[in-house]
């Protein structure tokens, strides 16, 4: 991972911010030179959101997914998991999704492949350095599309890409990674770190222990929630989140029934009772 925190210092040191107005020359289309090699032998993080899309684009369950198509880098420095799109093991080390005519699943390609060739710094990836949101042009050599005389602003080039639900969606998972919890350098045990997994990346599977055990015997959820969550992933995705609020860091978005807090209560009360 050394070498994404050398990209990072040099995102903030040396290249040129760009705001939402801000106006550039690109255009990728099957005519130019390079057209797919972008698309390989590159680390590609993928987001919840993203999992989800491709997922479904391809019929399988997340564990499937999972399986197939990613990979789950071990770093005792990371807080939390991170997942990474696996490349065909080829000479190119090529997408999965990439064929002869362009990408496959184009409609529910990943955040990362929309955006670029933007990059998106924010203040969170260094508070010393970055004051606001900026965004910046990953200008690569082996990039032909920035030889185009087709102008576009950064806010032009966002809503061609459909960003929007993605943007929409990654907040929801900042709320989460950019936690107090992970600033002050706290570590998640075992079994929470086995939860952020789930919930994030491995969707299908948090719906089975929401829906196939005692869960919604122990906490408040309305059945207008339990219906929206049980037929949509993005709202179980939503919902996943205030699970893991509540579940990592012990913030007040999930309700615990009354007789279950008091049956606990008791519980401990005896525990006092025999020490």
């Amino acid at each position: 991972m050394r070498e994404i925190e050398n990209l990072k210092e040099a995102i903030l040191k040396e290249y040129p911010r760009l705001d939402i107005d801000s106006e550039f020359e690109f255009k990728c289309h099957p005519g130019v030179a390079c057209f797919n090699d972008c698309c390989g032998d590159v680390n590609i993080f993928l987001t919840p959101y993203d999992i989800i899309r491709l997922k479904n684009r391809l019929g399988i369950t997340s564990e499937d997914f999972l399986k197939k198509h990613t990979l789950t880098p071990f770093d005792k420095n990371l807080p939390y998991p991170i997942v990474l799109l696996q490349m065909q093991e080829n000479e190119k080390k090529s997408c999965p999704f990439v064929g002869e005519t362009g990408c496959q699943v184009y409609e529910d390609r990943p955040w990362a492949c929309r955006m670029y060739p933007l990059g998106l710094a924010s203040p969170a990836e260094d508070n010393k350095q970055v004051d606001k949101e900026f965004y910046f042009l990953l200008k690569e050599s082996v990039c032909k599309g920035f030889d185009s005389d087709r102008k576009i602003t950064v806010s032009g080039w966002l809503k061609d890409q459909g960003i929007e639900d993605y943007n929409e969606m990654g907040e929801y998972f900042k709320d989460i990674t950019l936690s107090k919890f992970f600033q002050d350098e706290k570590n998640l045990t075992p079994k929470k770190l086995e939860m952020f997994f789930t919930v994030c990346y491995n969707i299908d599977m948090f719906h089975k222990f929401l829906f196939e055990s005692s869960f919604f015997d122990k906490f408040e959820i309305d059945d207008a929630t339990k219906a929206k969550i049980k037929d949509d992933d993005v709202e179980l995705l939503k919902f996943g989140y205030q699970w893991l609020r509540f579940a990592l860091f012990g913030e007040n978005t999930i309700t615990v029934k009354g007789d279950v807090l008091q049956a606990k209560k008791t519980e401990l009360d005896q525990q006092k009772k025999q020490s």
